[in-house]
């Protein structure tokens, strides 16, 4: 029997970043995957900014960069008739609108990037391999069992025949959106699955001529009657630019499968395209069904499921991978504390408290994306007929010089603002503020949004909330709040006169054997807050201090100094760890 502390089954986003953090942290992992290698197809690609800051403290920013397409390049997402036609509507999308972009500057070091999952999950796993973990492929799944002290795995080597088993201190169930694991163990999922049908065409050419001008991600297009019929809205996405694509076409779900042979395939480009003329190498096509599915509860003893297997959704918003990658980041270092002895194991209960919550909002967020599409179709009359003659003489009256024309011109402007609720969502994916028992409340409210939360994110240090980026100047350098956070340790930030936390923190470290890397920011101090950024964002007095996670989201703080603050912080940490009572009650 092979043994190893923690099986990871699945090596999309979820598990190869499982297998990444554990192995950083000095855990022993094994990953199996059913499959001969990592994925084969661009499916994920939108990495943003919480993904790119995850990757940051894993030291992989640079070759996110190096390989992802960058952000000036992702944001003139266009509406049309075809590449080559009508042009009926243009949106600045990923915070490439100058006032968004403030926004998303200010409130992380990083950026985002689109780089698609063939090219994303190599680069993770094989760091993850390179850091010590073991990856198995052509190894199936089959089942478990579970005891007091680990789980027992069956799996089958797929080339050989061959079945084993593996026993783990703890399972990760990282297996898809068809999770066996999730099935095994009965996660209680809200939802329905495969409720409309797509089809993905994988395709090279040369289209620059038709989109260097107007550089985006994706490229909407309505073709009433084209192909499958109905309203005939077709997706082109850049997969490189600007000579790699992906084609997202609909057909109906209740009908028999469509045939997508290479002249079906061929002409559905050329059709969304406008251009017959374009010479179309043909990658990959594939069929797949848009789900609404989320789990409600994410563990059942050592089980951990994780990613897809827990949440289902249409990739509306480009939430999916970055979520997976959250969901393993949020569970890794839990599992480093527990398995090295120095948190109990109540500690993990937190991860199915803090992610299960995020994973319905994304699964929710990306299905009503979907439905807002509903008030674009309905200002270009798409939804008066289902003769297609009609719809394209409907899409036509927005150009008249009529009352009409600018009735339409208005409804359409409205209704593709509604659209920042896909493409500039920066709220949904920085803003998760978690409650659990790893969380210590500081007796203060939850902050009140001041702007929507779906599209603002709102920096605060409020106890559970992702920590605030602010640009300090540490060892001649400018870093990022961030920087000095994470690396698998907790952090503690205080200001001038707050030193008494200092010797908190090196006491608490001691006592625990769980690192608390305490820092004074201030003039000739650890770190010099140049710009006064944190000093805004701190949200308690010079004195006080802010202790960070190793996932960088804020697990307490206190607004100034207190009597004792040795006792203060070990009194928190032993609570986080599971060694006390929760202090003060969970947020």
């Amino acid at each position: 029997m092979i043994e190893t502390d923690v099986l990871i089954v699945g090596s999309g986003p979820a598990g190869s970043s499982s297998a990444l953090f554990l192995s950083t942290y000095g855990v022993e992992n094994l990953v199996i995957t059913k499959y001969r290698w990592t994925a084969n197809t661009p499916r994920a690609h939108i990495t943003n900014q919480r993904a790119v800051e995850i990757m940051r403290d894993m030291g992989l920013e640079d070759e996110i960069k190096a390989k992802g397409v960058p952000n000036h390049l992702m944001g003139d997402t266009v509406f049309c008739a075809s590449l080559a036609g009508d042009e009926l509507a243009r949106l600045h999308t990923w915070g490439t609108h100058p006032q968004r972009l403030a926004d998303y500057t200010l409130a992380s070091p990083c950026t985002h990037y689109d780089l698609p999952q063939d090219i994303f999950e190599p680069i993770i796993l094989g760091e993850a391999a390179r850091r010590g973990s073991r990856v198995r492929f052509d190894t199936e799944y089959l089942s478990h069992t579970q005891d007091a002290d680990g789980v027992t795995v069956q799996v089958q080597d797929r080339v050989g025949g061959e079945r084993y088993a593996i026993r783990a201190k703890y399972l990760i169930g990282a297996d898809g959106g068809r999770s066996k694991i999730a099935q095994d163990i009965g996660l209680p999922m809200e939802g329905e699955m495969d409720w409309a049908g797509s089809m993905n065409i994988v395709f090279h050419a040369d289209l620059s001529k038709y989109v260097a001008h107007r550089p985006s991600v994706l490229y909407w297009i309505m073709q009433p009657g084209a192909d499958m019929g109905g309203i005939g809205m077709g997706l082109v996405r850049m997969v490189r630019p600007w000579d790699e694509w992906l084609i997202v076409w609909g057909y109906d779900i209740n009908e028999p499968p469509p045939e997508v042979d290479e002249e079906v395939a061929t002409r559905v480009v050329h059709n969304l395209v406008g251009d017959d003329t374009i010479d179309v190498t043909l990658r990959s096509t594939s069929l797949w069904g848009n789900n609404k599915m989320y789990a409600t509860r994410y563990v059942d003893g050592r089980v951990y499921c994780m990613g897809d297997a827990c949440h289902r959704h249409p990739p509306s918003n480009g939430l999916g991978s970055n979520t997976s990658i959250a969901d393993a980041y949020n569970l890794a270092w839990k599992l480093a504390l527990v398995l090295d002895g120095k948190a109990a194991p109540s500690l993990l209960d937190s991860y199915d408290a803090e992610r299960a919550p995020i994973g319905k909002q994304i699964v929710l967020r990306a299905n009503k994306s979907i439905e807002e599409f509903g008030p674009i179709f309905d200002a270009l009359g798409l939804l008066d007929t289902t003769d297609p003659a009609q719809m394209k003489a409907n899409m036509e009256i927005r150009k008249e010089n009529s009352e009409r024309g600018a009735a339409a011109r208005a409804k359409l402007k409205a209704a593709i603002e509604l659209k920042n609720y896909e493409f500039n969502a920066h709220g949904v994916e920085l803003g998760h503020r978690y409650r659990s028992g790893a969380v210590i409340a500081d007796g203060t409210p939850e902050p009140e949004f001041t702007r929507d939360p779906e599209l603002y994110y709102h920096p605060t240090t409020w106890p559970g909330a992702r920590l605030p980026h602010a640009w300090l100047e540490h060892k001649g350098e400018r870093v990022s709040t961030h920087d000095l956070a994470g690396k698998g340790r907790f952090t503690l930030f205080t200001g001038i006169g707050g030193e008494g936390w200092l010797e908190a923190a090196a006491e608490v470290t001691q006592r625990t054997g769980v690192p608390v890397v305490a820092l004074v920011i201030g003039p000739a101090r650890d770190a010099h807050d140049i710009y006064d950024d944190w000093a805004r964002a701190r949200e308690v007095q010079e004195t006080g201090c802010v202790l960070v996670r190793p996932d960088a989201h804020v697990a307490w703080r206190s607004a100034a100094m207190v009597e004792d603050p040795v006792a203060e912080l070990g009194r928190v940490m032993e609570s986080l760890l599971g060694v006390l009572e929760p202090v003060g009650g969970e947020t």
